[in-house]
């Protein structure tokens, strides 16, 4: 059986834990950081947030195609030197209409970013190992999202400076880009440059019922990840627990990722994904409905645990779900594109989750500011039911009729 870790997938892993490691030590502060130093109402909070995931929306599609029809490795850093470079932005963003600016247009080069580097590992793996591989790959976004959040609310809470942690990121992605530099890459021969411009060139369209599904998946993670901490301490009063939170979710994500690995090497896609969205339903679920019974009057002496309970099990759930899910609905819109395709196949799963992302910002902030948390968070639970049924009833047997055998 041919290597799986060698040097360059590892150097690559290593600049993704980098590049996620500065996006995850900002994203749970931010909503925080807006209405302590800008005095931004939650409306205003969603609006501001969901202008990075538009933008990383609007550049997936090109970046797919500059990815597949240019050398891999010149799109690779300098979209790694775009990201890094726009933290600078936010220790010079002194206002909100600033801060809104500068935060809008790092989507670009992270939506950029996050295809060319995904691709790049796809070409450094052995092909008899390519579904493990990218389940192993995620692993390095799951470790940051275990570190990150706890270090980041850790050193805020130690110093109460923002400033500081816009230059921790600023310098982790610098050294990220670093590695990527010393990264060795043989793509596959550009093949589409001499064909007419077609929207299989920015987006994969055979794959676009799995695009939709996981928009619905996007939409539950972008709700969850952006207003956890607001909520645990404005409804909950845990002030400290999204540090936790987040690392039992990344511990879940990573004991998927190993517990699914010989699943997705014998090509086990839809049995992965059927597992992971199920596993992800009981967690949303659980995320609101034990808070909600611990404040009822029947449940009142034990408030407090059932709050905890479905807190942290939430977290667990949550991670395993997304984990088996994830690599199963990347490997499947691979598995329908040609070797050409791939980084125009990587960014449609990517502009998918963002698209779902973006709306799940845009309208957790709406629903928070008119009808309160419980109801936003109800919205997820609802939507991730959605997402589900339509997997079981159609999406699952899409996948099987186009993949490209």
């Amino acid at each position: 059986m041919e290597r799986l870790w060698n040097r360059n997938y590892i150097k690559v892993m290593t600049a993704n834990f980098s590049l996620f490691f500065a996006f995850y030590l900002l994203t749970p502060l931010l909503p925080l950081y807006l209405h302590e130093t800008f005095g931004a109402t939650k409306d205003v909070i969603g609006l501001v947030l969901s202008g990075y995931t538009i933008t990383a929306l609007l550049f997936r599609p090109f970046s797919g195609y500059f990815v597949d029809s240019f050398p891999r490795k010149k799109v690779l850093m300098v979209c790694f030197a775009a990201f890094a470079i726009f933290f600078a932005g936010y220790l010079a963003a002194g206002t909100l209409l600033l801060f809104t600016i500068v935060r809008t247009l790092h989507g670009g080069p992270f939506g950029a970013l996050t295809v060319a580097n995904s691709t790049v590992a796809i070409d450094v793996l052995p092909s008899s190992r390519r579904n493990e591989g990218i389940g192993y790959y995620g692993l390095s976004n799951n470790l940051a999202m275990a570190i990150a959040p706890t270090f980041a609310i850790y050193t805020y809470a130690q110093t109460h400076n923002f400033q500081l942690l816009f230059w921790l990121a600023l310098a982790i992605a610098t050294f990220g880009w670093i590695v990527d530099a010393t990264v060795s890459v043989h793509s596959p021969k550009q093949g589409k440059s001499d064909r007419v411009l077609s929207l299989d060139r920015f987006f994969l369209a055979r794959g676009w019922l799995l695009g939709i599904n996981m928009a619905f998946f996007g939409f539950c993670f972008g709700v969850m990840s952006n207003y956890l901490a607001i909520y645990g301490k404005q409804v909950l009063g845990m002030t400290g627990g999204t540090g936790t939170w987040f690392m039992l979710c990344s511990i879940g994500l990573m004991l998927s990722r190993i517990q699914g690995g010989k699943a997705l090497r014998q090509g086990r896609l839809t049995h992965n994904a059927s597992e992971g969205m199920v596993i992800s339903l009981v967690g949303y679920i659980l995320f609101i409905l034990l808070p909600t019974l611990g404040g009822s009057q029947l449940f009142t002496l034990h408030s407090s645990l059932f709050t905890y309970i479905g807190y942290y099990s939430s977290a667990i759930l949550i991670g395993l779900g997304n984990g088996h899910m994830w690599p199963a609905f990347q490997n499947m819109m691979i598995s329908m594109a040609h070797h050409n395709e791939r980084g125009t196949a990587n960014s449609t799963i990517l502009i998918s989750w963002d698209v779902g992302m973006g709306l799940g910002i845009l309208a957790g902030g709406a629903i928070a500011e008119h009808y309160g948390y419980n109801a936003a968070f109800w919205t997820v639970a609802v939507a991730n039911a959605i997402g589900v049924i339509l997997y079981f009833l159609k999406t699952q047997f899409f996948f099987l009729r186009r993949r490209i055998e």
